[in-house]
């Protein structure tokens, strides 16, 4: 959300068309990674460690502990931050901690049919905000009008079209997917239709959702002249709405921008503990019964793994960034993407792993490679980046 009001501030529509191809981009991965499940029966996490090693299991686990810590530090501080700015009368750090305790009860006593409920409210509250603030800004036609005239690269602008593409739609995050198909029982090959049918709508409506961002960044702000950075820069945004459209518009991309952290954070809370309990149970070799036991919202491993993300992280809003830890985290993480790119390139090609019906054909061959390329480049810049 902040990478595209950035981008749209900064080039108004030029850009628009780099959150369309994120979303393709990253759809590609998450059909990737569900069909192997369907393919195998296996989460990813367990084809990279039978198939690939299990050093594979130990480097997931140093990411994914230091994402946790990170990323939960950052959705803190965003869910405090877009609270404070709609009810001022609590500090953001107080309206951070009510939220990331409030997703940790909602996780603990909820089932996942209701979690899932929940999370469509809110996105779907979050979707009629932003993108009727958007319609209201600039009529449809317009706007259409605009983005295929103005869609360009920009001098200076690939490292952000490269950030746009890859902050659409989730990083470590995609790998949720699998723990959530194994919650609706989604299994074997005939589910195959109702996957790419569920993510093609998710991902439609994500893309969608970063284009009305971007549309309004350079409705509000490029057209003033007016640059932003940051989560604060989103506040102002609103700010400057409520010029253009009244107090109205203010409120509704202000609710739209609450609407996407909170369905950020849940998710994070409910999703990613699977990932700490499926790294356990691949660690202790359990299988079948006692396997499924572990890697489920009742084990105590996951409710452990739970309180990592929601309270620990709660240090960040009071400390500033650990420097090491930071450039450590920014190392791992670099290498994640790439990584998941290469090996569902290389693994669901293998026709004797998944058989001929889930095997990769040459457009998602294509695409991931593609997807390879861009997250390689990514990788090198970020890491590069913290030795200059």
């Amino acid at each position: 959300m902040v990478t595209a009001a950035v981008a749209g501030s900064r080039y108004g529509y030029a850009l628009i068309w780099a959150a369309v191809v994120g979303a393709l981009f990253k759809y590609v991965l998450n059909e990737g990674l569900a069909r192997w499940q369907l393919a195998t029966g296996t989460t990813l996490l367990e084809g990279w460690v039978q198939r690939l090693g299990t050093w594979v299991q130990y480097y997931f686990l140093v990411y994914l502990v230091l994402w946790s810590f990170i990323v939960g530090g950052a959705l803190i501080s965003a869910c405090g931050l877009a609270a404070h700015a709609l009810a001022p009368a609590l500090s953001k750090e107080s309206w951070g901690i009510i939220h990331s305790l409030a997703a940790a009860g909602i996780v603990l006593m909820g089932s996942y049919t209701q979690f899932e409920h929940l999370m469509k409210f809110f996105i779907g509250f979050m979707f009629v905000t932003i993108i009727g603030c958007a319609i209201w800004a600039n009529p449809a036609t317009t706007t259409v009008s605009q983005i295929v005239h103005e869609a360009a690269i920009p001098a200076g602008s690939p490292n952000l079209i490269l950030g746009v593409i890859g902050g659409v739609g989730g990083s470590l995050t995609l790998l949720a997917y699998g723990y959530w198909m194994r919650e609706k029982e989604w299994q074997g090959a005939r589910w195959q239709t109702a996957v790419r049918s569920d993510l093609g709508v998710s991902y439609c409506l994500t893309g969608l959702f970063g284009v009305a961002i971007m549309v309004l960044a350079a409705r509000v702000l490029h057209a003033k002249g007016v640059e932003i950075a940051g989560g604060s820069g989103l506040v102002r945004m609103a700010g400057m709405l409520g010029d253009v459209m009244g107090p109205a518009g203010n409120w509704a991309f202000l609710l739209g921008f609450w609407g996407a952290v909170t369905t950020s954070m849940l998710g994070v809370w409910q999703g990613v503990p699977y990932m700490f309990c499926d790294f356990l149970a691949l660690m202790q070799k359990k299988s079948g019964q006692e396997r499924n036991k572990m890697v489920s919202v009742q084990s105590g491993w996951y409710r452990l793994y739970l309180l990592w993300l929601a309270l620990p992280p709660l240090s960040l809003l009071l400390l500033n960034r650990p420097v090491g830890l930071i450039v450590l985290y920014s190392i791992v993480g670099a290498l994640f993407m790439p990584f998941l790119s290469a090996t569902l390139l290389y693994m669901n090609s293998r026709k004797d792993w998944v058989g001929a019906q889930f095997q990769n054909g040459w457009p998602t061959i294509a695409l991931l490679s593609m997807c390879l390329v861009l997250f390689g480049y990514l990788c090198f810049q970020q890491v590069s980046g913290i030795f200059q």
